[in-house]
């Protein structure tokens, strides 16, 4: 053993030796590092008198030697001064042998400049040298500095230095090893920490694949207790489609290389788990000693998704656009579009990504739409808007846009889901129905209700301001003719273009409707005065004489026109309708072509027309109708042939009504049907009591007006009347007028060949007086014509009437038709007709209508001048 120094005794080295035995003892025993670092100190103060000692360890974080240990003759003033010191180059002795890693010694602290910052302490504690030895690990890293600080100046001596270098290296492997034992135990407290508090499952398996320690939240997956689990095997819950995989994964880690890999167990309540695995090999000394499984809990996940992949599948495959956006941001950027939202708009999708839907707005968007949103969106609420939106291409489409907050667990809103709706063609149709619904639909022209309501707001408008409001109720004169003569396709082509010009000649403001087939309706409420109303007027009229093209026809239509405006005496607006209608339907009785101003005398005329239409309803029922006879006379023989029947209303305070009065009414409103029925059955009663009476075979001619003649069913009520009277059919002769023939010609003819085979025979009345076409005279299966009274009247004095009646006589002889002549009064004109042909006359020369009481003793009266003019005696 080599002396420590000069003088020392075998008791001091039996004492050394005892405490270099108990500080060996201190670090096997892993002893607190503070207290195996002061013993170092006081066995290295014991050996060398004049020493202090103090151990510095190393702070990699600060880059400083901290106080950790000294000896008890280190002043407590020296270890606060000394408590960090820098790692450096001429950091004290200290810092200065950490920096480089080399022994500093320092003889003469008063002149060592680096102990600058230390002398005056060191001057005062009486400390003069200082010896600092770094402290290294075994592959050369710092662990600190252990220093020996003397009493006097100068260096260790060689006998000094031995002990202080073994007292260095055991400071050294004390630190050492108390660093490792940390590190071994933060270790093995990380590995419980991951093993026992991992939420996955954690797991070891030996090399055959048996559990040899498992965790909690393997025993949660399993649904196993720790001690029950211990010692299964995984093909205990692994289900089988799934063993061979993980068969295949465990052997490559019992090989050494890592597995992950996905797998379906069994839990111990028979419910399917889906687990995500991992595989470690696990080594010990280099070698694999088992597995070292984690298995993540991904049942829930697969199940989210497997709900993701069908919710993003039913997004991506609706006709509908999806939108997310981000809620946090500002600008509520869009996050995620789908396919049909980019169909719908034109873009891609990364022309649109980080956008906001505001880029679909254009010019024509409803800024209230856009408002309503907007507050909706500000305030996380729902809400629903039809708006005009912008594709990319500068299209236009209708979005039925409904947004929606998505909030978080928290109830945060995070999100904003939009879904978009093309409703264009929805829109389109929507729009079409209500066009239709308020306009006509052949000539788009607004209908009468749309007429009323934009009426309504004119004549408020116009009485707030006291302005004048006209209505022109304008319907069109012989259009019917127009459609039964050219076809229903020309007659609808004709409506079209008086709409059209009608239309031009509107201002801004202005109303054309369509009030019904060839009706229409001119409302005009900006008007300074009634002279611009009668201007209109005019306009109208002649706008509609002007002649229309069609095709290869040129058609003729004038129009009838009735004024209505709002005079003081006018409370509501309905009533400029109904005002100008009936101004108009004088107009179209004066005489066509003309316009008519209404006056509160066309309100008496109409409310007279009301009440006469209420009592010709009632006049059937009180069997106010009576019939009177004319004789027609034969022209050869000067006998009656037969009798027309004319109908004759005696009102109980009318008196006498003339047919000219009450028959066009009850046209009009269809009660001619039922009188014209009473008509035929009362006069072929009288006609058969008649011929029975006085032995005769006169026939009895009947008026038959075309809306009874077209009626359902006139040819079953004709042979009905026919049967309950006994009366032969060609005792009965049906007069009817051209207008007849005029509508629905075809099955005019039918109904009249039905009559011919019957036996009935058919008068045309008033021939000549209409504008029935001479093409199809030739083929009428009828068997007279009847002369009207205008031609006849003025027939001996007037060439063109002369000439007219030559004309019918001839042409109806030409077709093997018989020819009446009515209205005859004078000797003269029955005289003229008889020399040039005419088979048959009625009129006042030779008796006037007479009811059935007289008609008796007429025929006795004829029957008496005939046996005179025979020379036969009387009876």
């Amino acid at each position: 053993m080599i002396p420590i120094s000069e003088g020392i005794g075998v008791d001091n080295i039996d004492a050394r030796d005892d405490a270099l035995q108990s500080i060996q003892y201190m670090i096997a025993q892993e002893a607190p590092l503070e207290h195996t670092l002061a013993a170092i100190c006081e066995m290295i103060e014991a050996d060398l008198p004049e020493a202090m000692t103090s151990i510095m360890l190393f702070d990699w974080e600060t880059h400083t030697l901290k106080f950790r240990a000294g000896g008890s003759s280190l002043p407590a003033i020296f270890r606060e001064a000394a408590a960090q010191v820098p790692v450096g180059p001429e950091q004290a002795i200290c810092g200065t042998a950490a920096h480089r890693r080399d022994v500093v010694i320092c003889e003469d602290i008063s002149r060592d400049p680096n102990c600058e910052g230390y002398r005056a302490i060191c001057s005062e504690l009486g400390i003069h040298a200082g010896w600092s030895y770094p402290l290294l690990t075994k592959d050369g890293s710092l662990l600190g500095t252990f220093a020996i600080y003397q009493r006097k100046t100068g260096a260790p001596t060689e006998a000094q230095r031995a002990p202080i270098e073994r007292a260095a290296g055991l400071v050294a492997l004390a630190i050492e090893r108390h660093r490792d034992r940390r590190a071994l135990r933060e270790s093995e407290q990380r590995y419980s920490s991951l093993f026992t508090h991992n939420p996955d499952a954690v797991f070891s398996l030996d090399k055959d694949g048996f559990l040899r320690s498992v965790n909690q939240a393997a025993c949660d997956v399993t649904g196993v207790p720790e001690v029950e689990l211990i010692g299964l095997h995984y093909h205990d819950f692994v289900v089988p489609d799934d063993r061979a995989l993980t068969d295949r994964s465990f052997q490559d880690a019992i090989a050494g290389v890592p597995q992950r890999y996905q797998i379906q167990i069994v839990d111990a309540h028979g419910a399917l788990r889906a687990l995500d695995i991992t595989n470690l090999p696990s080594m010990v000394d280099g070698a694999v000693a088992g597995v070292y499984g984690i298995a993540k809990d991904i049942t829930r996940r697969r199940e989210q998704e497997t709900q993701l992949r069908i919710l993003q599948r039913s997004v991506e495959t609706t006709v509908n656009g999806v939108v997310i956006a981000d809620a946090t941001r500002p600008d509520r950027a869009m996050t995620y579009v789908n396919e049909p939202f980019l169909r719908m708009t034109g873009y891609t999708r990364d022309e649109v990504m980080g956008l906001n839907c505001d880029f679909l707005h254009g010019p024509e968007t409803d800024p209230k739409a856009i408002a309503f949103i907007s507050e909706r969106a500000a305030a996380c609420r729902e809400g629903r808007v039809t708006l005009l939106q912008y594709r990319k291409d500068g299209s236009t489409f209708w979005d039925d846009l409904f947004v929606s907050p998505v909030p978080d667990e928290n109830g945060e809103i995070t999100h904003f889901v939009s879904i978009h709706h093309d409703v264009t063609v929805q829109k389109a149709h929507e729009e079409d129905l209500a066009h239709q619904a308020s306009h006509e639909p052949l000539t788009g022209l607004p209908n009468r209700g749309l007429l009323e309501k934009r009426l309504q707001t004119a004549f408020a408008e116009a009485r707030r301001h006291d302005r004048l409001l006209a209505v022109l109720y304008i319907d069109l004169d012989e259009f019917k003719p127009v459609n039964d003569t050219l076809g229903h396709g020309v007659g609808d082509t004709l409506l079209n273009t008086v709409a059209r010009r009608l239309s031009g000649m509107l201002a801004p403001g202005d109303t054309l409707a369509g009030v019904g087939g060839d009706e229409f309706v001119m409302l005009l409420p900006n008007l300074e005065d009634s002279a611009q109303v009668l201007a209109m007027a005019e306009r109208a009229l002649n706008v509609l004489d002007r002649p229309h093209r069609i095709g290869v026809h040129e058609v003729h239509v004038t129009g009838s026109i009735g004024i209505a405006v709002n005079e003081p005496s006018v409370d509501t607006a309905s009533v400029l309708i109904r005002h100008a209608d009936m101004a108009m339907y004088l107009a179209k009785r004066k005489s066509r072509n003309t316009y008519h101003w209404y006056t509160d005398d066309i309100t008496e005329t109409m409310n007279e027309r009301v009440a006469m239409r209420r009592e010709l309803h009632d006049a059937l029922a009180a069997e106010q109708f009576t019939l009177h006879y004319q004789p027609i006379v034969d022209a050869h023989s000067g006998e009656v042939d037969g009798f027309e029947a004319l109908i004759r209303w005696h009102h109980p305070e009318r008196g006498l009504v003339p047919p000219v009065t009450f028959i066009p009414l009850a046209e009009q409103t269809g009660q001619i049907t039922p009188i014209g029925e009473w008509v035929m059955r009362r006069a072929c009663h009288d006609i058969v009591a008649l011929n029975r009476a006085h032995g005769t075979s006169h026939s009895i001619a009947v008026n038959i007006s075309p809306v009874q003649f077209h009626g359902r069913n006139f040819l079953g009520s004709l042979l009905e009347v026919l049967e309950e009277t006994n009366l032969s059919p060609h005792l009965l002769k049906i007069e009817l007028t051209e207008g007849v023939l005029m509508e629905n010609t075809d099955a005019a003819i039918d109904i009249l060949r039905t009559l011919r085979h019957m036996g009935v025979d058919v008068f045309i009345d008033d021939f000549g007086t209409g504008f029935s076409s001479l093409s199809y005279l030739k083929n009428l299966p009828i068997n007279k014509v009847k002369i009207d009274r205008t031609f006849t009247r003025e027939i001996t004095t007037n060439a063109h009437d002369a000439a007219i009646a030559q004309g019918i006589i001839t042409m109806a002889h030409h077709l093997g038709l018989e020819v009446v002549a009515e209205g005859i009064e004078t000797i003269e004109q029955h005289e003229f007709l008889r020399a040039r042909g005419c088979d048959l006359f009625q009129g006042y020369l030779f008796a006037r209508p007479m009811p059935l009481s007289q008609v008796s003793g007429f025929l006795d009266g004829q029957a008496i001048a005939a046996s005179r003019s025979a020379g036969r005696p009387q009876a």
